[in-house]
């Protein structure tokens, strides 16, 4: 990986031998996984400390989710995520998940140190409001319309077009003036994409690493994990905590969870493992008179 620190409205993260977690905390009503359990804002703004406290590096957070629904307005949108921004922007780097640059220029302005475009910058003007800012950019794929169905999506090889998308955004992003360390990139597991399609990215995803930026994944309780399994939308932990371990193995250096605590204990545990980090103590057969 060619672009190991990640630079975010001033803050730095060096994710040379790391793999940081990203907390989502949705300010809706109807997000998939947690049904509005943080939609009031004091809910939304504790759940962010909380995943901070929990080790958590980065919280994201979502105005409006992004399977098809009702349109939100540009205004209701910001005034769900920029109260929390502001609250949360003092305690460490926050994301704002927007496909609108009119949300991401206001997030910026109240501290947002990343913009998270789920729709791979559907709206070319969204990498021109990054470029004139300081946060970093995250580019996910995904081929519809934002909040639009994609009908059984069909790929020749899902890597490869992946792959393709993605350069072509890098492309638009730099061209429009986000330098290449605050460029960050997300295979967008389900993202107009089925389970087999899922899987693939993740058995193949060092071939993303390859593209020289930092590697987000997005797995946390998505439906590839509980199709895979037959588990139902809150049974899906271990089998997201497998597949987020796998993909840090193979590249990945930011997972975005809802379960903050055990995904950063699997992270910090991969890291000890490949040699990058000390165990937090050591105890276990070091004395002389043993300790079994």
């Amino acid at each position: 990986m060619t672009s190991t620190v990640l630079r975010a409205g001033g803050w730095e993260l060096d994710l040379t031998e790391h793999v940081a977690v990203m907390a989502i905390v949705n300010r809706t009503p109807d997000s998939f996984y947690d049904r509005g359990a943080t939609f009031a804002l004091d809910a939304a703004i504790a759940a962010g400390a909380a995943a901070f406290d929990q080790g958590a590096e980065i919280v994201d957070i979502g105005g409006v989710k992004f399977a098809p629904g009702p349109p939100v307005p540009v205004e209701e949108e910001c005034a769900r995520v920029i109260p929390v921004v502001r609250a949360l922007a003092p305690l460490g780097l926050v994301s704002v998940d927007t496909f609108h640059p009119e949300v991401a220029a206001a997030a910026m302005d109240a501290g947002a140190a990343i913009i998270n475009d789920t729709t791979g910058l559907h709206d070319p003007r969204m990498a021109e409001v990054v470029g004139a800012g300081e946060a970093a950019l995250v580019i996910a794929h995904s081929l519809a319309a934002p909040r639009t169905q994609l009908p059984q999506p069909h790929y020749d090889d899902v890597v490869a077009e992946v792959a393709d998308f993605l350069r072509e955004r890098v492309s638009l992003a730099l061209s429009s003036g986000v330098p290449h360390d605050r460029i960050v990139i997300d295979p967008g597991h389900d993202l107009n994409k089925n389970t087999r399609h899922s899987l693939e990215l993740t058995r193949r995803l060092a071939e993303l690493s390859e593209l020289g930026l930092p590697l987000l994944v997005a797995l946390s309780n998505k439906d590839f994990v509980g199709e895979t399994l037959d588990r139902e939308r809150g049974d899906r932990l271990a089998g997201s905590l497998a597949a987020a371990v796998w993909c840090a193995m193979n590249g990945a250096r930011i997972v975005r969870v809802h379960n903050v605590r055990e995904t950063v204990d699997a992270m910090r545990m991969v890291e000890a493992i490949e040699g990058w980090r000390e165990p937090a103590y050591l105890l276990h057969n070091t004395r002389p008179e043993g300790n079994e």
